[in-house]
């Protein structure tokens, strides 16, 4: 038995519909729209999971359909250099919103330049504490590029060697993605300890300057000698001048 309200195939009406629908192109966001909160909470829980009473899972338990969900926000990161992190895998929604495959680039391309000092400090405090860090991100509309904000989560984790310079993070951005690529100012980050009641690394400035003005300029403390006063009187500038004696005055190489 068929309800009223399905279309009977052959019929006037389906055969508009279709034409209707033709060419018109779906996305999964207009059915299920994307929920920042409940994707970062299930990729915490599942890297919680990882950890089978370790502090810092591996690098080698991750498995994408452990994530499903949040795969095409998920990423994995090594860390390069003191505060510098490239992306090793990268989802689509990161694809989309740098226009260009992202696998290689460093992190802070997501950022304006303004912001990346403070990523560098974070990134460091993650990978150093170890520890979790949520950082809240916004892009305000310009031409071509409508206004988005977004949320940044990273889960430290230990390579084969050991070593935490790898770390697990999805990047939740809501909005038109508009003109690519799109770059965020760093709004606020807050940082987590891995085991619930321990001390947590704040990040701090990489190198004097970075983040603190530079001091004051102080002249320096060691006087300079004062210069000698110009002679005054005839006899003054006479005494600077010594008389030689014993030189034949008769320059070399003359014939007389």
């Amino acid at each position: 038995m068929q309800d009223q309200g399905d279309d009977i195939p052959g019929t006037e009406d389906e055969v508009s519909r279709r034409a209707r629908g033709k060419g018109k192109l779906l996305r999964l966001a207009d059915y299920e729209p994307v929920q920042a909160e409940r994707i970062l909470g299930e990729l915490r829980g599942y890297w919680e999971g990882l950890r089978q009473g370790r502090a810092i899972p591996a690098r080698g338990d991750v498995e994408p359909r452990g994530i499903r969900r949040a795969l095409d926000y998920a990423f994995i990161l090594e860390r390069i250099a003191p505060g510098a992190a490239r992306f090793r895998l990268a989802g689509r929604h990161l694809i989309d919103l740098m226009g260009m495959e992202v696998r290689g680039m460093p992190v802070c391309a997501f950022l304006n330049t303004s912001s990346r000092g403070r990523l560098s400090d974070v990134l460091e405090s993650v990978f150093r504490g170890p520890q979790i860090a949520e950082l809240v991100l916004d892009s305000p509309a310009t031409y071509g590029r409508p206004a988005m904000s977004g949320r940044m989560l990273l889960l430290p984790l230990r390579s084969d060697l050991g070593d935490v310079t790898r770390a697990l993070g999805c990047m939740i951005c809501e909005g038109e993605v508009g003109e690519s690529p799109r770059r965020f100012d760093l709004v606020s980050d807050e940082e987590f300890p891995v085991i619930p009641g321990a001390k947590v690394l704040e990040p701090s400035p990489s190198r004097a300057g970075f983040e603190e003005p530079p001091a004051p300029w102080k002249p320096s403390s060691r006087a300079e000698p004062a210069p000698a006063p110009e002679p005054i009187t005839p006899e003054e500038r006479r005494a600077r001048f010594r008389l030689i004696t014993g030189v034949d005055p008769t320059p070399r190489g003359t014939r007389y």
